[in-house]
Order: structure tokens, then sequence, then C-alpha cells
């Protein structure tokens, strides 16, 4: 009797969805072979350039009742998630899940209000009290820092954030220490020429051949009607503010958010661009943050910018992820503004999906070299 080949999985793009798809299906005992046009330690892309902010309440204001469900899927996966990550590699990846801060100053009272009501008229009517309005002294409980700042605000109890740059260090490790165990190989720097269904053709001849071929590669993807919305951000160092959770300041032409890190760090960014400009920051955009920023605590004044970047998002027209088969290859694309609140949802998916096609394949095989 002969034996079968274990069957693999060619990944195409090793951002946030390549990464987290190739770690659990190695998990899975399944070889994955992961292709990228970037260095393993880049983090020039929109995973890289992201507050990691897991707000599935926040973005109902822009988002939609289906991506509320997989935000709030996403949320019971992460701890879990990084559970499994800090038992594999020793990594601690900083997390927290205390919730986030809305406020706004005196005179933009109104939007904030508008805010508020638009949340609630978005969700389902039990979990409308879970989205609470603070006055001046709730604020402070929750942040000292702003005692005396606002005299309003909200907060959103049941929504976190990670580090995304220590995640994706962690699975850099996570995976290559499963493809030792399991098999595979991570090929950087590697640029996609061509995928079909069971082959990734790179652009210096090479082909490697896999039982199934998954796209992650975002906008440089072929999936049709994604498009890049530019992204960007600041990253500050502040050792005299100090917040425990994200804050979001609502403003007449942007809404503004600051994301703790540890060691005194903020990610802060705001601008979010139609354009598919991969060029450095406009001095309007470093205006714009940098003003607001200051508007919220003074102390931020002294802080040291120490990035400046800016990224591509992947979006679909409806603004939706995507998991489909088109000729053959897998799609796992458009998170667009939404990646580290779905990504965990959407990886389970596709993860299950493409275990049960590696065992049905596998099942076949086996029967026809009896």
């Amino acid at each position: 009797m002969a034996t079968a080949a274990v069957a693999s999985v060619a990944i195409a793009g090793a951002g946030l969805a390549g990464r987290l798809l190739a770690w659990r299906l190695l998990s899975a005992g399944v070889p994955v072979i992961l292709v990228d046009a970037r260095a393993r330690t880049d983090r020039d892309h929109a995973a890289g350039v992201a507050a990691a902010m897991l707000a599935p309440y926040a973005e109902l204001v822009v988002s939609d009742a289906h991506l509320f469900a997989l935000g709030e899927d996403s949320l019971a996966l992460w701890p879990r998630w990084l559970a499994e990550i800090r038992a594999q590699t020793g990594e601690e990846v900083y997390f927290r899940h205390e919730g986030s801060l809305v406020v706004a100053h005196a005179p933009d009272d109104a939007a904030l209000a508008h805010y508020a009501d638009l949340i609630r008229y978005r969700l389902p009517a039990i979990r409308r009290e879970e989205v609470q309005n603070l006055d001046a002294q709730g604020i402070a409980a929750l942040e000292p820092e702003f005692t005396g700042r606002f005299a309003r605000g909200l907060w959103l109890p049941q929504e976190g954030q990670l580090d995304n740059d220590q995640l994706l260090g962690a699975l850099q490790d996570a995976i290559l220490q499963a493809m030792a165990r399991v098999g595979g190989q991570w090929l950087e720097r590697t640029t996609v020429h061509s995928l079909d269904a069971h082959a990734v053709r790179t652009t210096d001849g090479g082909e490697l051949r896999a039982d199934a071929v998954v796209d992650c590669r975002g906008v440089t993807a072929d999936w049709p009607g994604v498009r890049g919305v530019r992204g960007e951000v600041l990253t500050v160092s502040c050792p005299a503010v100090s917040l425990r959770r994200p804050v979001r300041l609502i403003h007449p032409r942007y809404m503004l958010y600051i994301v703790p890190r540890s060691g005194g760090r903020f990610v802060i960014g705001a601008t979010e661009l139609e354009s598919q400009d991969t060029g450095p920051i406009t001095v309007r955009s470093m205006l714009e943050l940098a003003s607001a920023l200051y508007s919220v605590h003074p102390a931020f004044g002294e802080g040291r910018i120490t990035r400046v970047a800016t990224s591509l998002r992947p979006a679909t027209d409806d603004h939706q992820p995507v998991w489909a088969q088109r000729a053959g290859v897998w799609h796992l694309n458009g998170l667009y503004r939404h990646g580290f609140l779905v990504a965990p949802a959407m990886v389970q998916r596709a993860e299950r999906d493409l275990l049960a096609l590696l065992g049905s394949s596998r099942a076949g095989v086996q029967e026809a070299v009896q």
C-alpha cells in the first residue's frame, strides 16, 4: 500500500491574516508554504501600521451588525489564541480588555450625543445599556489624567486592544517553530507572479505546489473591487501621560484615537483617505493629528514622535471582509480598518473550511492508492 503525501497549504501574503492562518494550520498539523514580498520583520504594511483596537461598538458608527458579530467572536478568540502563542513561544503580547473611552470638548457635545445615539440605534435592544454615558467624575474615575478636562464622555466597556507589533513578532516565531516540527517554509522578499488552485508562481521563476492556495495579499491580490484606503499614524513616547484604555476624541472633521502601549508609548491616528498614495504623511495630516492630541492633554506637547507611518488598508466596495474561492484559489481579504477586530473570526472560518477540504482530499488520495 502506497503512502499518501501530507496535504499542504500555500499562503501568499504574510500580513495579519496570512500569519494567523499559517499559525492555525500549522498548529493543526498542516505544512504551510508562506510567501511574502516583504522581509519578515518589515512593519510598513497594513497590519504593522495599525492601532489594533478591538472596538466592535465604536466601529458600529461605520459598520453593521455582521461586522459587530465578527468583532464579538474575535474578542472571545483573542485571549485564547494569545495564551496558545505564549505557551508555544514564551512571548507575552500586550492585551487589554478594559473598554474604551469616547470624549469631546464642550463645543462638540452635540456630536458626541449623536455618536452615542448612532451606536445604540445599531445595537440589538438588549445590548444598548452597555453604552454608558459619563460625567466629568465618571471620566476621571476611569482615566485620572482627564480629571477636569472633559465634562461628558462615553464608556464602551466591552472593547479592548492589543500591541500589533508584538503580535506580528510572536506569530513569526510561532510559525517558524511550528514549521520546524510540521514542515513548510517561509519565503520572504519573494514576489508572487501568479496563483492557481495548486500552485504559487514567483517572479524569479519558482513554482510552489500545494493542495490548496490562499491569497492574503490585501491590495495587491487578484480580487475584484479591492482597493486601498490610506491610513496614517504616529507613535508617540510620552511617559508623563498614563492611560489604560483607547480614547477617541469626537471632532467635527475627524475622530482622533489615542491607543496606549506599554512603556509610555501611544499610537495616534485619525486620517482615512480614499487614496492609493503610499507616500509619506502630509503636513496637513501631521498638524491635525498633533494639534488634536495636544488638545486632549497638554503633556503630549512634550512627547517624542518616534514613528510616522502610512499604509493602504484593503477594502471592498461594501466594506465587508472576504473569505471565498475564485478560479480555484481561496481569498481572505478586505479586512479594511477592521483587521484586528475581525481577523480571528475570519481566520477561524478559513481554518475550518481548509481542514475539511484537506481531510476530504487526503481521504480520496488514500482510497485511490490502496
